[in-house]
């Protein structure tokens, strides 16, 4: 029976479930958005909300903590200096799922698992050409503004 366990078991045993939650945690941090099922997302959130918490404060304990459970230290570098501070106001809810369908090959419910502040690599460009054009744009008028060109006679 599995009166008062916590968790899904995702059809595994405890080795490799731990394994898979760590393997999830690790790429979420690195990446700040991972796409898989929607078990498995749903399984993942409290993982990593809790070491969201526990990285906004940024100790030598708190470090071992993370190093701990997290594969890489660069998760652990990127969630203490990065994900931490930036989230110091917030009191939970740091990430966000997102459903994205099912997956063609078996049906399986497929999900966004995402921080809530989380911006794509390419959003973030498109704003830097937006910003450069109208630079570009600006200077162009002042340059005209400026000085009236001089005809040859």
């Amino acid at each position: 029976m599995r009166h008062r366990k916590k968790g899904k078991s995702l059809g595994r045993k405890v080795g490799p479930r731990k394994a898979l939650m760590k393997s999830l945690a690790t790429s979420l941090v690195l990446k700040g958005q991972i796409k898989t099922t929607e078990a498995k997302a749903k399984a993942l959130r409290p993982i990593i909300e809790k070491y969201i918490t526990a990285a906004k404060n940024n100790t030598l304990a708190t470090k071992r903590r993370l190093l701990a459970y997290f594969y890489d230290e660069k998760a652990v570098k990127k969630l203490l200096d990065d994900i931490g501070p930036k989230f110091k106001a917030r009191k939970g809810g740091y990430t966000r799922i997102i459903k994205i369908g099912s997956r063609q090959g078996d049906g399986a419910k497929m999900a966004l698992i995402e921080f809530v502040d989380y911006k794509k690599k390419s959003e973030s460009k498109e704003k830097k050409v937006t910003e450069k054009k109208a630079d570009d744009k600006n200077k162009k008028d002042t340059k005209d503004k400026k000085a009236p060109k001089k005809e040859k006679k």
